[in-house]
């Protein structure tokens, strides 16, 4: 056997753990406290999840409390046990917005084998395979592609299912796909350490013969997030993040893909290309942790594939701009939107998108908070936005009025503006199929369920469902942060965390749109168009099966075509299957024109003055394309 020769520094876990108790019998008193405040107070899930997973989180909390109350701390036990204790009452909601982010020195590390495991099937039976290993790690008869049979004498299929047992998710396929996840990748700043210090795999070899590999896990640094969700910014007023799926993304990206780790959302555009992608080839792109953009050959035809790591950004707008320059660079008689295992992020972001692939106005999800007293005293000390990072305003009246009415939510308003979710308007004309997974979650599932409301195309899903969490998410420091700014309120609830702790909490709870309209995300998910099961070519030859199935559903829908130019008063429209244009200045409408051939021209007086520009198409009376244009 031959260890990893990865840059990537480790120690064995037994090491690591002896380093790890720091916490006073008062930090854990007051971080079950504090719990109680997030829970009972600001927690917008808690009816539903009582209702849907026979839940009492709050209950565990005080008995807790109470047992903590008669402990010393000569007799208050090993910290491992409070930190599971904590991890097991939250996971309990089944809520992967809702964590307890334990302290240091687990909240900056991961926990690993130097292989992955991932899972395919043939015809209904499943089975799983080694899919990567470290690089420099060797066994006999090891390496991706042999077949996994048993973990620790347990038949696998039976360990993916004790081990999904343990973590949060919200329906059987989010929880089964986490079990798998965290067989051989578990970030400690949300999970505890394994109880195995090495684990024994037994796996029918590629020469055909069954053996057994004992490793042991490895510890090492994570990569650092871009994001502090703990500031009074944008960006972590508008999270939408499993924070989970955020860790495990960027450790896979440290271990098994080095050249796409960077320390900024953005790096120089030195390697950047204006030429189309030639089929089957890769576009450079600035942001790699973000976007993988490619041209893939299919039996149904070439077709863009844009694969999206994560919405968790600071800035939404250069990510957008990032995203249109990728996609028009891409085939444009398709495009397959790949978002698995995107486990959300800013939700500006997700939702900002959506415009550019569909002619249709886009109405942003609405949130709500439930309304409890501690969450009406954070929305009247930002209802005028004193920051200007974070209004509330909105959210108000609603919740002054649930005082006397007994609503138990507040009003529902949008997160992102709709303003800048249609700022933009359509750039991409063919047609578009969106690739979902059970680990797709928060922003992600906000995209997902905004793709299917707008109807903008077909969704395949390799599960039943996406990940199925439906919120936006608040950190513990950050809901502190919000009494103490712009001046702080007496006796506010919130305490300093110790040890480097933390803990978030879903705060505001995202509804549907159109033919779904007030239908929670949360526990529900979006089930897609098409099912579409991992073969053994899809998880060793970079998702050839999958990507044939995308390629059939894309081939044969139409591919539009809406250019517009403008010359003094004069504007050319260049169409393929449009037979009619609306034309619209500054959001009047001034024209209309029949399209019977190609190019188009029409004078349209005072269209040179205008600042925004919207020409919209329609095929047969139905609206099929419209082209914004922004003039300054």
């Amino acid at each position: 056997m031959t260890e990893p020769s990865s840059g990537v520094a480790k120690q064995e876990l037994q090491d690591f753990l002896r380093t790890a108790d720091k916490l006073t019998l008062d930090d854990r008193r007051l971080l079950v406290q504090q719990a109680l405040v997030l829970i009972e107070q600001n927690y917008v899930h808690l009816p539903l999840k009582a209702a849907m997973h026979a839940a009492n989180p709050i209950q565990r909390l005080r008995l807790l409390a109470v047992r903590l109350s008669r402990q010393t701390p000569q007799t208050m036990g090993p910290e491992w046990r409070f930190h599971a204790e904590m991890s097991e009452i939250f996971h309990s909601v089944r809520d992967l917005h809702t964590n307890y982010v334990l302290p240091l020195p687990f909240s900056t590390k991961i926990a690993f084998l130097p292989y992955l495991i991932e899972e395919f099937y043939d015809g209904e039976e499943r089975h799983y395979i080694v899919t990567k290993t470290l690089q420099g790690f060797t066994a006999q008869g090891f390496g991706p592609g042999v077949e996994v049979t048993h973990w620790n004498g347990i038949p696998i299929d039976r360990a993916v299912d004790l081990n999904a047992a343990r973590f949060a998710g919200g329906n059987p396929a989010a929880r089964h796909a986490r079990g798998l996840q965290s067989l051989t990748l578990r970030p400690l700043r949300l999970h505890l350490p394994p109880d195995e210090t090495w684990v024994v795999l037994t796996y029918v070899g590629k020469d055909g013969i069954r053996r057994e590999l004992s490793e042991t896990w490895r510890v090492s640094d994570n990569q650092p997030v871009f994001v502090d969700a703990d500031q009074l910014t944008v960006a972590a007023v508008a999270q939408g993040l499993d924070l989970g799926s955020d860790e495990i993304g960027r450790a896979l990206a440290m271990l098994y893909v080095p050249e796409a780790v960077t320390p900024q959302e953005s790096v120089g555009a030195a390697e950047l290309t204006a030429e189309p992608a030639e089929a089957g080839a890769d576009l450079p792109t600035s942001m790699p942790r973000l976007f993988r953009a490619r041209s893939v050959v299919t039996p149904s035809g070439t077709f863009g594939h844009l694969r999206i790591f994560s919405f968790n950004v600071n800035n939404p707008d250069a990510f957008v701009r990032e995203f249109l320059r990728l996609i028009a660079l891409l085939p444009q008689n398709g495009l397959i939107l790949d978002v698995r295992d995107n486990g959300g992020g800013h939700i500006f972001a997700s939702e900002f998108l959506l415009q550019t692939l569909t002619p249709r106005p886009i109405v942003p999800e609405p949130t709500q908070f439930i309304t409890a007293n501690l969450n009406l005293r954070i929305c009247r000390q930002h209802q005028e936005n004193p920051t200007g990072e974070i209004d509330l305003g909105a959210w108000c009246p609603s919740m002054e009025q649930a005082l006397e009415t007994g609503a138990v939510f507040s009003g529902a308003f949008p997160i992102t503006p709709p303003g800048g979710a249609n700022a933009i308007g359509q750039r991409y004309f063919g047609p578009v199929v969106l690739v979902t997974n059970a680990l797709c979650y928060s922003a992600t599932d906000i995209f997902a369920g905004g793709f299917q409301d707008h109807k903008i195309g077909k969704i395949i899903g390799t599960d039943d469902n996406t990940g199925a969490g439906g919120a936006n998410v608040w950190t513990h420091e950050l809901l502190k942060v919000l009494l103490e700014l712009p001046s702080p309120v007496p006796d506010s609830p919130y305490k300093p965390l110790p040890g480097g702790a933390n803990m978030r909490v879903s705060i505001r709870r995202t509804l549907r749109v159109h033919d779904l309209a007030g239908t929670p995300v949360e526990d529900l998910g979006v089930v897609p168009d098409v099912r579409h099961r991992m073969t053994r070519k899809d998880v060793l030859e970079d998702n050839a099966d999958l990507l044939a199935r995308a390629g059939e559903v894309l081939s044969g829908q139409p591919v539009r075509r809406l250019d517009v130019g403008i010359s003094g008063t004069e504007m050319t429209l260049t169409t393929t299957l449009v037979d009619r244009a609306d034309i619209y200045l500054d959001g009047r409408p001034v024209a209309t024109v029949n399209v019977t051939q190609e190019t188009t021209t029409v004078q349209v007086p005072g269209v040179g003055d205008a600042h925004v520009v919207r020409v919209e198409g329609f095929d047969g009376g139905d609206l099929v394309a419209a082209r914004t244009i922004l003039q300054t």
